[in-house]
């Protein structure tokens, strides 16, 4: 009887072990790795967490009307280690970012590829290692 349970919750691990793996997402089926959009805005959110991080800009559109847009990022740990800390960047900090464009027409997010900061010059995603896979 005691193997039989052992079995059984060792399939139902492996079973929902699975399910998580297949529920994270594919970034290249998630967005465009071919086109590049820049936007100049200010940052409104910063969500440094696992298993992305996500920026909150608002900046406008190609029609010149403002927008929210939700950018994902790396993971906190790996930004971590490229040098942003919860501290690096602040609500109100003004940036000019590039990142690849959502599939999904009108839809405001992207994949973050870089992101300068028009105060003081600072930059992520120009060194190796720097962007979003």
């Amino acid at each position: 009887m005691k193997q039989k349970l052992a079995v059984l919750l060792a399939l139902a691990g492996a079973f929902f072990a699975g399910t998580r793996a297949y529920a994270h997402h594919s970034l290249a089926a998630t967005y465009y790795a071919d086109k590049e959009v820049t936007l100049d805005g200010k940052i409104e959110q910063i969500l440094l967490r696992n298993p992305h991080s996500f920026l909150q800009i608002d900046a406008p559109d190609e029609a010149g009307v403002m927008q929210r847009w939700s950018l994902e990022w790396r993971s906190s740990g790996q930004l971590g280690q490229q040098g942003i800390k919860r501290d690096t960047l602040v609500v109100g900090d003004e940036v000019v970012i590039t990142m690849n464009p959502s599939r999904t027409p009108g839809d405001h997010r992207g994949a973050l590829k870089t992101l300068h900061r028009k105060s003081d010059g600072f930059g992520w995603g120009t060194k190796p290692g720097e962007t979003i896979d």
